[in-house]
This record gives structure tokens, C-alpha cells and sequence, in this order.
């Protein structure tokens, strides 16, 4: 069952998305920036240094020149701006999030807000990490237009998916990313796919084995490829901005509804899957694909759906149909 959003919380939703574009425009603009350019006497010459960190560690760029002068007037004038686009939309992103918190839409967990907006800053959300299990469920009642009543909402753990299809340089990628987030970030080492920090807020990383290759060699923590992952990799992903419960902005880039909510029905018949899960799994399956069938006809499920199902989804889908809602009569 879907419960529509009303008017004006559809209305905040837009406003709120626009202008988280705008902030996290300005906020990957200065990330790019290098922290501080500095000139710097050393001995009886001047020189034009990249200052790395808070600490002062750098490099040097250079004898200090009139081009190396104007090259400093150039960095400051593009990073005031861009501080002073980022310090606008911030202010109007926080006055439609405190909109958003009064209207009641689906939110994310506090956690679960910090990690998706680093790896958003970073450019890796959606390109390289997709966000999978409980969290994922607010992108998809938005999508639907409405509140998804039957489905259990968020525990205190956070799920990406690995989705890059090219290998990028060999970094530390999604370990950087957790570090910058909360340095007390470990790999717990009896589940070596999985991250904690000191408040045992956990952190875990799946991939399918198509994509396995393509996680860096040194990246942490280090996911066991799964075959139920390429299922996620199919049809088109969902993204949306939302709130935290703490009224921070947070975008979410989650899998095909239709090929999640299949891979949660089937996760629910698996006898090794912890039967507290496996409960939990099916009744958001089922919500999700309901919300599917009446709400999101964007996606479709008819015979050229049905034909793409591999082996082990087709029993399940078939189960479902029996019991599939009629779509949701058109607002005017």
C-alpha cells in the first residue's frame, strides 16, 4: 500500500533536489581546488607553494614570478566564488530540508547521510557505488510518489554495491571515501567485507563477480562476489535526494526497483539467510514490487520483463503476480 505524498511535500522534494545539484556543484568545485596556495620565503627567495593540508605540508610550484603572482590572484578569486556559491546554496539547501523534516518525507539514517554525501563529493555515487539493502527503500517511495506502509524501514548497518564497469587507477576509493567520513572506520576482520567505526555503525561492500575485477586491488574492505549481485546491475537505477533525520541532505542512487525487490523475495526463501532478515526481506519485496505495479509505471512489468528473468527469479515473480495491485488511478 502506498500512501501519496501530498501536494506539498511532492513540491519541497523538487525544490530540495535542485538545490542540493547547485550545493554539491560548489562543493565538488572546491574539493578539486587545492587546500591553499601560498607565497613562501625560503632563505633570500620566494617561492609559490600548494599547501596540501592544516598542517602547512606541501610542495613547491616554483620560483615566486609575476606569472606565478597572477596564478595565486586567479586561485583565490575562483575559490572565494566558489565558497560564496557553495555558502548561498547551503542556505537555501537548509531551509528546504527544515521544510522536509516538518512534512514528514522518508529520511535516512544520520550514518547512512554522511557516507552517500562523501562518495557524492568524490563522484562516486552511482558511477562506482550504488546504495543497496535497507537504505535504498527511501529512493524508491519517492519514485513511487508516496510512502511505502508495508515495508520495514532502516536498521544501523549501510550496504553499497560496487558498479564501476572500468577498473580505475589502483587507490583506495570507497577506503579514502569511510576514512574522510569517521576516522575510527576499521575492517572487521572476521567479516572482511564489512567496515565499522568506534560506535559500531557497520559498513558492508558487495559486488557482483562481473564487476569484481574492476574494485581496486587495495581498496578496503574487501567484498566476496556474489552471483545475486548482477541482478542489481539490470534495468535503470533510481536517484533521489532526501533527508537525514537530522535534517541534512542526502542523495541516494539505488538499483532497479523491480530487480531489488526480486532479489529481496528471492534472499527470503534462502535457508542459510537469518530468519529475522528473511521476514524482513519478503515484506519489503513484495511492498516494493507493489509499489511497482501501481505507482511506477516508468517501469514496466509485462512479457518483455518477464523474458529477461533468469532461472531462479521466475518462480518468484510468478508467486507475486498472483497477488499483483491494479495501478493507482491518476491524479488530475
Amino acid at each position: 500500500m502506498i500512501l501519496a505524498f501530498t501536494d506539498e511535500q511532492n513540491r519541497t522534494l523538487i525544490n530540495l533536489e535542485q538545490q542540493y545539484q547547485v550545493w554539491m556543484e560548489a562543493e565538488r568545485a572546491l574539493a578539486a581546488m587545492p587546500y591553499d596556495l601560498r607565497r613562501k620565503k625560503v632563505g633570500a627567495k620566494s617561492y609559490l607553494y600548494e599547501i596540501r593540508d592544516r598542517g602547512g605540508n606541501g610542495r613547491s610550484l616554483g620560483p615566486w614570478s609575476d606569472a606565478q603572482a597572477s596564478r595565486l590572484a586567479s586561485y583565490r578569486a575562483a575559490k572565494d566564488a566558489a565558497k560564496a556559491r557553495r555558502a548561498a546554496a547551503r542556505d537555501a539547501l537548509a531551509e528546504t530540508a527544515r521544510i522536509c523534516r516538518a512534512l514528514r518525507v522518508p529520511m535516512l539514517a544520520n550514518e547512512a547521510g554522511e557516507i552517500v554525501r562523501e562518495a557524492d563529493r568524490r563522484r562516486l555515487l552511482g558511477d562506482h557505488l550504488l546504495v543497496v539493502g535497507t537504505n535504498a527503500l527511501a529512493a524508491y517511495a519517492i519514485e513511487a510518489g508516496g510512502f511505502l506502509q508495508d515495508a520495514p524501514l532502516e536498521t544501523q548497518d549501510f550496504d553499497l554495491a560496487w558498479s564501476s564497469r572500468e577498473a580505475p587507477a589502483d587507490q583506495q576509493l570507497v577506503w579514502d571515501m569511510l576514512k574522510a567520513v569517521d576516522p575510527t572506520y576499521t575492517v572487521n576482520l572476521e567479516r572482511t567485507f564489512q567496515a565499522r567505526n568506534a560506535k559500531a555503525y557497520e559498513v558492508g561492500l558487495l559486488v557482483a563477480p562481473s564487476r569484481a575485477a574492476t574494485l581496486p586491488r587495495r581498496d578496503k574492505p574487501r567484498p566476496i562476489p556474489l552471483p545475486e549481485q548482477e541482478w542489481l546491475l539490470n534495468g535503470k537505477p533510481v536517484d533521489h535526494v532526501t533527508i537525514c533525520r537530522d535534517g541534512s541532505p542526502a542523495r541516494i542512487v539505488a538499483p532497479d526497483p523491480r530487480w531489488f525487490a526480486l532479489q529481496k523475495l528471492w534472499m527470503s526463501r534462502q535457508p542459510k539467510r537469518n530468519p529475522l532478515k528473511r521476514r524482513k526481506d519478503e515484506r519489503q519485496g513484495v511492498a516494493i514490487l507493489n509499489a511497482v505495479a501501481s505507482a511506477m509505471p516508468q517501469y514496466r512489468l509485462d512479457p518483455d520483463f518477464e523474458a529477461e528473468l533468469p532461472a531462479e527469479l521466475t518462480g518468484v515473480y510468478a508467486d507475486w503476480s498472483t497477488q499483483r495491485p491494479e495501478p493507482a488511478p491518476k491524479r488530475w
